[in-house]
């Protein structure tokens, strides 16, 4: 059975002592190297004296087209080979994708050329690996000082005798932002989803090979912030990440982070905004859209039972997607799934069409870029995803302006998996909008066994919650959709008509009432038959609702009210 950790707490597993557990499986070690001759021979002289078991592993290097060819140095571990990054590409990234594609070991581990990894580096990583599949072990990195380089054999001298320490004199620099994170959450068990793949640093890095192939490898069109990229899909494939402080390692000298952080952060901050959703403050900008959204949400445009037989009107359908888009979170997309493929081009009576509510849904969409259309999915909830967040919403349900930005802070504060919103039920059963975490479905289908139910699973590992949806602003759509509006154009015409209208009417209004209101104060000082003056307020009254009758404005309706108050008193 494949141990159930929950959220990043590794804490559940048990690994063994080194040096006193069985190793069994195999892993492939990576070097991508430009222009790193010297320091790559000390990194494969401390391979060689590793003390994970060499049957069971092998290196691939891999010259990311150096000035002049690496070659492979005397001392090396038994089963290492050299190749050459293929054509098409260049930069860190792409060489290490190269080492996959051939990489055999069922672990990969990356190591970098400027590495020098201690006796038990390896093995201290491994050994994680052999308690679940999908754990992502990290090295430790000490940086090296100013002076001379040790010799290979003195390096393979030094990891003999357990004096690793004294290779290099340290420098002042840590990666103290790293060891920050993992101090503060209690060596990394207790950091949230979205702060756990922060600190994911490919310099020493081992993955699952399966785990690593299923989210797609490295993003090759990235030369710098790959590392961070690659975290971020690994936490939404379901991976558990590992720092362990007995897998050291010295890095030789200073890595660009370190010597220059503000021009490094200057160049990848576009392409971390672009990819990695979690990184909210390089989102701020209004209206932008991103190539990984923060938020998929889904309509579906037919029946679950009957992929052809639609599940509700093109009004349905439209009216939930645009209450979507409309959101006070503009990082969403929303994806409409449905048998496209039905929509063909032959003749047909367009009024009469059997597909017809399908067509509309299609004509609506098809040209928006944050809508896409898709076939219908046999489990909405299964396989492989990018974005952080996904938001399924049965069509003919809206959603209010910040009904989804409330729904993914609440889980963000939680750090929980999944929010089933029960909307309405019926005796069909309840109806459902359902907020899920990437991480957390994944997390599950790699853990589920025959017969698990993967809402069981989430609520294990992450936490499943039911809330109601009129608290969080569901609704049913409005009776007539699309609304009927006028063109801006004509409503400001009409408004500026009836304004004068209403500022006529209430001159003329007031004028009767002062009117009638002297005609009082003449009746009570001269004593003047009181019927003639009631004769003659009737008479104005008659005249105001003229004056109404020829605009029905709420306005008038009162005045004539009032006017028939002062007129009638009591009546």
């Amino acid at each position: 059975m494949i141990p159930r950790i929950p959220h990043n707490d590794f804490g559940v597993l048990t690994p063994p002592t080194l040096g006193d557990w069985e190793p069994a499986l195999t892993v492939t070690v990576v070097i991508p190297a430009h222009d790193r001759q010297e320091t790559l021979d000390l990194t494969l002289a401390a391979l060689s004296a590793q003390s994970y078991p060499g049957h069971l592993m092998d290196v691939v290097v891999v010259d990311d087209g150096s000035a002049t060819p690496l070659s492979l140095p005397e001392i090396v571990p038994a089963r290492t080979k050299l190749v050459s990054s293929p054509p098409g590409g260049w930069g860190r990234a792409w060489a290490v994708q190269a080492g996959i594609d051939v990489a055999t070991g069922e672990v990969v581990f990356v190591l970098d050329a400027d590495m020098v990894p201690h006796r038990r580096h390896v093995e201290a990583q491994l050994r994680w690996h052999h308690l679940a599949p999908y754990v992502v072990a990290l090295g430790w990195i000490d940086f090296t000082g100013p002076g001379p380089l040790p010799s290979p054999e003195e390096v393979v001298g030094a990891l003999a005798a357990g004096s690793e320490e004294r290779l290099f004199p340290l420098a002042a620099h840590r990666h103290d932002w790293a060891e920050q994170i993992i101090g503060d959450h209690d060596g990394l068990r207790a950091a949230p989803s979205s702060l756990a793949t922060r600190i994911h640093v490919g310099a020493t890095v081992s993955y699952p090979a399966a785990l690593l192939r299923s989210v797609g490898g490295m993003d090759t069109s990235l030369v710098l912030a790959e590392d961070t990229e690659l975290g971020y899909r690994l936490t939404q494939g379901g991976a558990v990440f590992v720092p362990d402080p007995e897998s050291r390692a010295w890095h030789v000298g200073l890595p660009t982070a370190m010597r220059d952080h503000r021009a490094l952060k200057r160049y990848n901050d576009p392409y971390v905004a672009d990819r990695v959703p979690y990184r909210r403050y390089l989102r701020m900008d209004a209206g932008r859209q991103w190539l990984v959204p923060y938020v998929e949400a889904t309509v579906p445009a037919t029946s679950c039972e009957d992929a052809t037989v639609p599940a509700s009107s093109y009004e349905d359908v439209r009216a939930t997607v645009d209450s979507l888009l409309a959101g006070s979170l503009p990082d969403v997309r929303v994806t409409v799934t449905g048998p496209w493929e039905l929509l063909t081009p032959d003749r047909r009576a367009p009024l009469a069409d059997p597909h017809l509510d399908l067509r509309l849904i299609h004509a609506s969409f098809d040209h928006d870029p944050r809508v896409h259309l898709a076939p219908p999915a046999h489990d909405p909830h299964a396989g492989p995803g990018r974005a952080p967040f996904r938001l399924s919403v049965p069509p003919g349900w809206v959603v209010a302006e910040d009904t989804v930005e409330r729904l993914v802070a609440h889980l963000e504060e939680h750090d929980s998996g999944s929010l089933c919103v029960a909307l309405e039920e019926t005796a069909q059963g309840v109806t459902i909008a359902r907020l899920d975490r990437t991480a957390a479905l994944a997390r599950a289908d790699l853990v589920r066994a025959p017969g698990d139910r993967l809402d069981d699973l989430v609520d294990e590992l992450f936490g499943l919650e039911w809330v109601d949806g009129e608290t969080w602003g569901f609704r049913r759509r409005p009776a007539v959709y699309p609304p009927r509006r006028r063109p801006p154009s004509e409503v400001a015409v009409l408004k500026a008509e009836h304004e004068k209208e209403v500022a006529r009417y209430r001159k003329r209004v007031a004028a009767l009432r002062a009117e009638l209101a002297q005609a009082r104060r003449e009746a009570g000082k001269h004593g003047r038959d009181a019927a003639r003056w009631r004769e003659k307020a009737e008479a104005w009254r008659r005249e105001a609702v003229r004056l109404a009758g020829e605009r029905n404005r709420t306005v008038i309706r009162r005045a004539v009210r009032r006017v028939r108050d002062l007129a009638f008193p009591g009546d």
